[in-house]
């Protein structure tokens, strides 16, 4: 791909390097920069003025996970005392001191980008009221509307002697209040907990105004102290470590272990204290005793706290405001009316890319296997899903129809928890055998087998994709899947659930690579493979790319002479660019309307043929030797074709790309 006019910054606007100015850039940081390239598409003006918003929000609810889970493991490692998690990466003390630098500024940044939106949406008539008064034509309507709906449920809570410091849950945002008694003239300080099952923005009386609910409660603060004198009110919010520690080693029942850690989930220790930033001295000082903070742990905010909810604005019925509906096309043969999904997988294979074509094919393979009377079995892993999901309901259809269904739900699915452990507890109930995986190891691959009577004779049908079995996330996530009757695949499938189920110990498969057992080993072998032959070439499409080992082969494999091609959405550890180490790689990444999430691998020897592989795992240490992922071939020449259109593809339209450079920065590159 050429760049035309690449304009060069990083996160910060100036180039940096890795820690050490080794060869790994830092994992945390490389995040950090890509949460940087999302905020890049709010601060975008040919973005439309909602999806900007959307940006933001999305901005906001990516930093509040990395902090729950990436900065609660390096304050773990630092009460420890341990040392840094990776080779040369920072020790946990440093690590955090530069993140919390790198925070304040891109917070800083996303505030300047939601100011600067401010007349935009005004104009647009979406008047989002300020730190100010409420407006005089709407006291009215919103004291009746505080006094019915908000009025019954706010609890303040008194701080003194005789009422402890409550307990602050986690992401919950909450006004710190300074009243003085009008008796003694004494100051006390009050906890008011905004409710979170509200609408953040209510709308005032004419219908275009908008207060933030926070801002709602503090005007109406006196009817919550009668006889005291409110004297000021301050947002804040906290954020604590909710990443689950379940031992399924020592856990007798790990539903119920899951679910105990889900109930501890809102007790973990605080982390991160967002403030007003006009909230006093003297109260900020409290709240950092109370939830055992030091000052590196407090960031002041200006505007409104938690930006992450102006995804209600986004869902207003504006569509002038937002990117034109987007149709996805069925393929040929898989749509919900086709008359035999089988039949078409019979003659071919199918490549699904969505959310260009729709998942409703593979909602009608699911479908049209639950209600075939030949179908005998049908079994799934089910990683991430909705809870108004219809592939778990077909799944249910299939089990009540006598079918047998096997479905592997991955309790500990990181913030799915409470929708996996919901759904396989129906699934249980309608007969369906459920399973949670092996013990040590999370279970990421998406993967379903169907099991057909044809002929007297059994056949198999499956689907392998890179994206979750959920319609509404195919709509919003980049992803490829394909569906096949090849007999290889489909035994192979069959091992894999005989190992995930049961006890087999099978490690030899026929076409598909497993991880842990081989996955890490065959990367490695083909990037080698690549490397030894004559004017070899590899691209990489992923989310992530830190493992070292994986890394160290792409360098040598550059060294002698293969042009790697790679495109990272998030983390990057790779330093490409470097003379004489990794002047033969490229680094780019995509991020736009839809978010990137296909993982393709292409490997090609000069002249002879291009290998090709769709798989579920981005290559890190956790995906490689610590889940069961899988890395499918794809060996049709057509569906190959696509596969390297994605690889090569201009950016679309609505979406942006950066090159990632030898020192570590990133830089757009202009269309």
């Amino acid at each position: 791909m050429t760049k035309k006019g690449a304009k060069k910054r990083s996160a910060s606007g100036l180039a940096r390097v890795g820690p050490d100015g080794g060869e790994l850039l830092d994992r945390e940081l490389s995040w950090l920069d890509f949460n940087t390239r999302v905020l890049a598409l709010a601060a975008d003006q040919a973005v439309p003025l909602l999806e900007r918003l959307k940006f933001l929000a999305f901005f906001s609810a990516n930093l509040d996970e990395f902090f729950m889970v990436r900065v609660a493991g390096l304050a773990g490692r630092v009460a420890a005392g341990l040392g840094a998690a990776t080779a040369g990466g920072l020790e946990p003390a440093a690590e955090l001191k530069a993140i919390r630098g790198r925070v304040l500024e891109l917070v800083a940044d996303q505030t300047a980008i939601f100011t600067a939106l401010m007349p935009a949406l005004a104009e647009a008539g979406i008047h989002l009221a300020g730190p100010g008064r409420i407006d005089p034509a709407d006291e009215e309507e919103l004291r009746r509307r505080f006094e019915e709906q908000l009025f019954p449920v706010l609890t303040p809570l008194a701080v003194d002697p005789g009422h402890p410091f409550p307990y602050i849950s986690n992401l919950s945002l909450n006004l710190a209040v300074l009243v003085r008694d009008g008796r003694d003239g004494e100051r006390r300080f009050a906890r008011v907990k905004v409710p979170p099952l509200l609408a953040r923005f209510q709308v005032g009386a004419d219908g275009t105004r908008l207060y933030p609910l926070e801002q709602l409660i503090g005007h109406f603060l006196t009817m919550l102290f009668p006889g005291m004198e409110v004297e000021s009110w301050h947002p804040f919010r906290v954020t604590r470590n909710a990443d689950l520690m379940v031992d399924d080693e020592e856990a007798d029942d790990l539903l119920a272990a899951v679910e105990m850690q889900l109930r501890q989930r809102r007790f973990g220790r605080a982390l991160r204290l967002e403030v007003d930033a006009g909230m006093p001295a003297g109260v900020r000082q409290l709240l950092l005793r109370e939830l055992q903070l030091g000052a590196d742990d407090l960031y002041e905010i200006e505007g409104i706290l938690d930006l992450g909810s102006l995804s209600e604005l986004c869902a207003l019925k504006r569509p002038e405001l937002k990117y034109p509906a987007w149709v996805p096309a069925t393929p040929a043969g898989l749509g919900a009316d086709a008359a035999d999904v089988f039949a078409t997988l019979r003659s071919r294979d199918v490549l699904v890319h969505h959310p260009y074509e729709s998942f409703s094919a593979v909602q009608a393979f699911i479908d049209r296997a639950a209600d075939d009377p030949d179908v005998l079995a049908i079994k799934q892993t089910m990683y991430r899903t909705s809870l108004d999901s219809a592939m778990p309901r077909a799944l249910i259809r299939a089990a009540e129809r006598g079918k047998q269904v096997a479905v592997l739900v991955e309790l500990t699915a990181r913030f799915s928890e409470e929708v996996n452990i919901s759904w396989a507890r129906r699934l249980e109930e309608a007969g369906v055998h459920v399973v949670y995986g092996l013990v040590g190891l999370k279970t990421g691959c998406k993967a379903t087998l169907v099991v057909r009577r044809e002929r007297g004779e059994l056949r198999r049908y499956c689907h392998i994709g890179t994206g979750n079995y959920d319609a509404s996330t195919a709509r919003q996530y980049e992803d490829v899947g394909l569906l096949t009757g090849d007999d290889d695949i489909g035994a192979d499938l069959s091992e894999l659930f005989n190992y995930i189920t049961g006890y087999s110990r099978r490690g030899d498969y026929r076409k598909l690579v497993v991880a842990p057992m081989g996955l890490r080993s065959r990367i490695l072998d083909l990037i080698r493979e690549t490397a030894a032959a004559p004017g070899g070439r590899i691209a990489m499409k992923m989310n992530n790319l830190v493992d070292e080992e994986v890394i160290e082969a792409l360098y040598e494999a550059s060294t002698a002479g293969c042009e790697i091609d790679l495109v990272i959405r998030g983390i990057c550890r790779l330093r490409p660019g470097v003379p004489g180490r990794s002047d033969r790689i490229r680094v780019r990444s995509v991020v736009g309307r839809f978010l990137e999430h296909s993982r393709i691998f292409a490997f090609g020897q000069g002249d002879g043929p291009t290998r090709y592989f769709i798989g579920s795992a981005d290559l890190t240490p956790s995906n490689l030797d610590r889940r069961i992922q899988l890395l499918c071939p794809v060996e049709d020449a057509a569906l190959a074709a696509r596969l390297e259109q994605i690889l090569t593809a201009e950016p679309a339209a609505n979406s942006s790309a950066w090159s990632l450079g030898p020192d570590g920065s990133w830089s757009r590159i202009q269309a």
